[in-house]
C-alpha cells in the first residue's frame, strides 16, 4: 500500500520551563472511553511540558469523514485499500489558538469531524483492520523522537505498548453523556440528549469488540476517573506522575 500520509510539524509549542527541558523525554499515551476528556487533558499536558500533541482519534475522524464524503463501501477491502491511497493527513499548526488542527487533502476539517454524523461512523471505520494498521503505522513514526503526549483507544495497548507513562481515563457514564451533549449541543441545538446517549453507548460496544485493537486497561496504566474531577485537578494529578517518569531521581 503506498503510503501517503504526510505529518506537517509547525507547531507552536510554548515556552518550556529549564528544568523540564533539561529532563529525558518520554511518550505518554491517554487511553479511555469516549467524552472522558482524554483530548483535553492531553493538550493541557503537552503544554505544560512542552511536548508534541497528537490527537489519534482526529486521524480516524478524517478518515471516515473521507469515506463519508465518497462513498467508499468500507466493507469492500480493496476499495478501502484503494482509498487510503488517496488520504493525505497533516496535523497543522493554528497560530492564533497554538493548537494543531487537522488537515484533509490540504483542508482544514478539525470542525467537521467532530459532527455526529462522523462520530456515528467512526468506530465501524476504525475497526478496520487495514485502516487501523494505515494510523497505527502513522502514529508510531510519530513517536520515533519521544516527547510526545497521545491519545486514543489503543495507545498504550498497541501503539506504544512500552511508553513510559499511561493513562486510562473513565468517568460516570451520565456525566459522559452530559459533556458530550453539551459539546454538541453548542454546534447542532436539535441534537437530543437520547441521540447522544445512544450514540455513546454504541461507540463503548464497538470500541471494546472488535476484533482488531479494542479497546481495553493497560495492564501497566494508571486509572484517572475524573467523575468527581476539575479539570485543574486531573492535570495536578496526571503532571505529577509525568515529572515521577521524567525524572525519577527527584522522587527517590
Amino acid at each position: 500500500m503506498k503510503n501517503s500520509f504526510h505529518l506537517v510539524h509547525h507547531l507552536v509549542l510554548p515556552s518550556i520551563p529549564p528544568i523540564i527541558a533539561t529532563m529525558n523525554k518520554i511518550i505518554i499515551t491517554i487511553d479511555g472511553w469516549s467524552s472522558c476528556g482524554k483530548s483535553t487533558l492531553a493538550k493541557q499536558l503537552s503544554r505544560e511540558l512542552g511536548y508534541v500533541y497528537i490527537d489519534s482519534g482526529a486521524m480516524y475522524r478524517a478518515i471516515t469523514l473521507y469515506f463519508l464524503r465518497n462513498h467508499i463501501d468500507w466493507t469492500a477491502s480493496e476499495e478501502v485499500m484503494n482509498a487510503l491511497q488517496n488520504i493525505r493527513l497533516e496535523f497543522v499548526s493554528n497560530h492564533k489558538t497554538g493548537q494543531t488542527e487537522m488537515h484533509l487533502n490540504g483542508e482544514n476539517v478539525e470542525y467537521v469531524i467532530r459532527d455526529l454524523v462522523v462520530a456515528e461512523k467512526v468506530s465501524d471505520i476504525a475497526a478496520i483492520k487495514d485502516v487501523r494498521t494505515f494510523a497505527v503505522a502513522q502514529q508510531q513514526e510519530m513517536g520515533t523522537k519521544k516527547g510526545i503526549v497521545m491519545d486514543g483507544r489503543d495507545i498504550g495497548t498497541v501503539v506504544f505498548p512500552n511508553a513510559a507513562l499511561k493513562i486510562f481515563m473513565t468517568a460516570d457514564n451520565g456525566i459522559r453523556v452530559q459533556r458530550r451533549f453539551k459539546e454538541l449541543y453548542e454546534k447542532n441545538p436539535n441534537i437530543t440528549i437520547d441521540e447522544v446517549k445512544n450514540n455513546l453507548e454504541l461507540r463503548d460496544y464497538i470500541d471494546s469488540h472488535r476484533e482488531v485493537s479494542p479497546l481495553r486497561q493497560a495492564d501497566d496504566a494508571i486509572v484517572l476517573d475524573n467523575t468527581s474531577l476539575s479539570e485543574k485537578d486531573q492535570l495536578g494529578m496526571a503532571l505529577g506522575w509525568a515529572k515521577a517518569k521524567i525524572n525519577p531521581t527527584e522522587n527517590q
